[in-house]
């Protein structure tokens, strides 16, 4: 079966790209073609190599199957593929040709029972493909990229490429393909195209239509216009460039010591702790589903251990939290809405304590005076994306300063930003004057 190619420029670029990059980021915008070269790129192999092996991957198989396999069927009946060289084998999600040639179809999401993605560290690909990249943990990007090459690549000399196709969003998928491609710095074996929906002869009118009545702002500069910027609008606090280098800022240690902890109870919110050396949080961790006995006792137990006085210790004392701050004497409660802190004497223009705190936490990302350690990726990137809500409310009008509020963030990213508020809570003891360690006796007996 020969397969005659009518590409884009867009997509010819693409398709050129492959022949000599390691991993392609083709997208950055709606109805620029991604998909239906994601999917032509992968029947063109199944056709010229037999036996040939790849995936196409997505965050959920049931959207993968909604979207990404429909297209499939429009690009096969668009080259008048013969209905019985392949076929789709629903039980095991994959789809086959009688050549041998096979492409899988898999379900990215992370599983709290597997997150290291052990599921596919045994599979074996000759290339691989990912759609919607924004929508997945970058863990799974580098485990899947680790599986290709491994299959009848010597015997057909096939390039090991990885393809990948997305959106702008402000995750792994900006830091590692717009960014540098923006700054010059996209290493030699990666290439980054972007395609929008002018780009795409085919459809450029039918998508102008539907894009130009989406009402959203920052939706339609990221779909209609490719715009990767989006978040950093009048309202946003901080800067993305801002919030990704606080995982790297040069900050000088104090002899300072906090633990700030955001507290749940079974089945709530995260129960987050951050423990800090000045502004330096050099240490997170967070559960789910524990009862305030253990939470309480945990913290007395980081206490101790740590050499962390009481009085530098801060809960939440909104719900929960206060049953923890009521069993632990000497430590501090966190109350959102709360009178800010006056500031040398005078009353201060915040909606609330929380909010005063939020803007002096925005301050000390602009002046780079915060570091961020944390090794695992997704509480990472769970830390970016709560960084990113830290947007005015009500801008436009008079009035105190406000923040956009608990329950809409929650509506934006689907859960609580409970790393957010722990950041926000240490910030207490930057309005607060400090008070000395030497005013305190630090025996474990005080502590415990």
């Amino acid at each position: 079966m020969k397969i005659k190619l009518k590409p884009t420029k867009k997509q010819f670029d693409a398709y050129e790209a492959l022949k000599t990059k390691d991993e392609v980021f083709f997208g950055g915008g709606a109805g620029g073609g991604k998909s239906w070269w994601l999917c032509e790129s992968r029947l063109v192999n199944c056709y010229l190599y037999p036996e040939y092996k790849s995936f196409i991957g997505r965050e959920e198989l049931k959207r993968l199957m909604q979207s990404t396999y429909v297209t499939w069927q429009k690009v096969c009946s668009f080259h008048k593929i013969p209905s019985n060289d392949w076929k789709l084998n629903g039980q095991y999600n994959y789809i086959e040709f009688k050549n041998g040639s096979r492409i899988d179809l898999i379900d990215l999401k992370l599983n709290p029972s597997d997150p290291l993605y052990e599921r596919y560290g045994s599979l074996e690909y000759t290339d691989g493909a990912i759609e919607e990249a924004g929508e997945v943990n970058a863990l799974s990007k580098d485990v899947l990229g680790s599986r290709i090459g491994r299959h009848k690549n010597k015997e057909y000399n096939i390039r090991p490429t990885l393809s990948i196709t997305g959106n702008p969003k402000k995750n792994w998928t900006y830091k590692e393909y717009y960014k540098p491609h923006r700054d010059g710095t996209l290493p030699d074996n990666i290439a980054f195209i972007q395609s929008l929906y002018s780009d795409n002869p085919f459809t450029a009118e039918s998508y102008k239509k539907q894009l130009s009545q989406i009402k959203d702002k920052s939706t339609k500069q990221r779909l209609m216009f490719g715009n990767w910027e989006y978040d950093d609008s009048d309202t946003s606090l901080v800067k993305y460039d801002d919030i990704l280098d606080m995982f790297t800022n040069p900050v000088k240690e104090s002899n300072d010591k906090y633990l700030i902890a955001d507290i749940a109870r079974y089945g709530g919110d995260k129960i987050v702790k951050g423990k800090w050396k000045g502004l330096h949080c050099y240490n997170i961790n967070w559960k789910e589903k524990q009862g305030l006995d253990t939470t309480t006792a945990e913290i007395k137990t980081e206490l101790v251990n740590d050499n962390i006085p009481r009085s530098k210790c801060m809960v939440d004392e909104d719900g929960v939290g206060g049953g923890v701050k009521d069993n632990i004497s000497g430590i501090k409660g966190f109350v959102n809405n709360s009178t800010p802190l006056e500031v040398q004497g005078e009353k201060q223009n915040y909606q609330n304590l929380k909010t005063q705190c939020a803007y002096e936490l925005a301050r000390n990302i602009k002046l780079h005076t915060i570091k961020i350690s944390v090794e695992d990726e997704q509480v990472k990137e769970w830390i970016i994306e709560e960084l990113e809500l830290l947007r005015s409310k009500d801008a436009d009008k008079d009035g105190k300063l406000k923040i956009i509020p608990k329950e809409e963030m929650k509506e934006l990213i689907g859960r609580s930003p409970d790393f957010l508020d722990m950041l926000i809570m240490r910030m207490w003891y930057e309005l607060k004057p400090h008070i000395t360690t030497n005013q305190f006796t630090a025996t474990k007996k005080q502590f415990v």
